[in-house]
């Protein structure tokens, strides 16, 4: 009797742990997504927020709810790449308010997510280049959404070349840049040319170890098929993608620009969370 109970204890606990993984893992797949409408004179644009970025997710639905994005334009344009909008200063009934502009005074930290790419549809945050943002930080507001275009496998193999060594470049230069900063902070004056010769040797180490940029064979075959921007994947945080609209995408993508990639004739949109 006392093996038979231990017996049926033990599978009891198992179907226990069983039941509760599924329900546990269940929950996790059917968390709410939150949709949102980007309203454009083209027509609508229907996008979903990652849970997997939660800082730009909540951030995202903090600005709609504040009407920040309503009335404001796609103020950088160019085909076959991107259209970017959302700076609030941008709207027509703007009128320069250091508080309002002090209210998005802000970034947020990247939100990098191996599998969240830069495919067509993708919605991604914004942000300052990498020689004054070297964390490669969101701006609070403005985000844009890929257009792209379809890519070969020798693209692809090719663009990852390229990331290899600007990744390379970027990981020596910010290596001198440490060393230049702690005989800046020493009250001396850093001679660039000294520091890459004391260097030299890590600096090698670092040439020859450097692990390659490969693309995955999941990206590689949304770049081949769908299409997309690759050459921005791990430098700016993709944080939803676009579902319904793309037509829209490709008309705004379409019109006329000035030499600033500005459209000539204003595309407003107005932002609303899908209840």
């Amino acid at each position: 009797m006392t093996r038979r109970f231990v017996l049926i204890f033990i599978l009891s606990a198992i179907s226990l742990l069983v039941i509760t993984s599924c329900k546990t893992k269940k929950s996790s797949e059917n968390a709410k997504t939150t949709s949102v409408i980007i309203e454009t004179k083209f027509g609508n644009i229907k996008a979903i927020l990652y849970n997997e970025t939660p800082k730009h997710r909540d951030n995202f639905i903090k600005n709609v709810e504040l009407g920040a994005y309503n009335g404001v334009i796609f103020h950088r344009v160019i085909n076959s790449f991107m259209i970017q909008g959302g700076d609030p200063a941008t709207a027509a009934n703007f009128k320069e308010d250091t508080t309002l502009l002090k209210q998005f005074d802000y970034s947020i930290d990247a939100e990098f997510i191996p599998n969240l790419i830069h495919k067509k549809g993708a919605l991604a945050a914004a942000r300052m280049p990498d020689n004054v943002n070297p964390k490669k930080q969101s701006s609070s507001t403005q985000f844009y959404i890929v257009q792209g275009k379809k890519f070969t496998i020798d693209d692809l193999q090719n663009l990852a070349v390229r990331k290899t060594e600007n990744a390379k470049n970027t990981a020596i230069n910010n290596l001198v840049l440490q060393k230049a900063n702690a005989l800046i902070d020493e009250g001396k004056n850093p001679n660039i040319s000294k520091i890459y010769a004391q260097l030299s040797d890590t600096l090698q180490q670092i040439k020859q170890h450097f692990i390659p940029y490969t693309f995955s064979d999941e990206q590689i075959n949304v770049y081949t098929t769908i299409g997309g921007t690759p050459h921005l994947d791990g430098d700016y945080t993709v944080f939803g993608e676009v579902i319904e609209g793309f037509d829209v995408i490709d008309k705004i993508a379409s019109v006329k620009t000035n030499a600033a990639d500005k459209p000539i004739e204003d595309v407003v949109m107005n932002i609303k969370i899908v209840k």
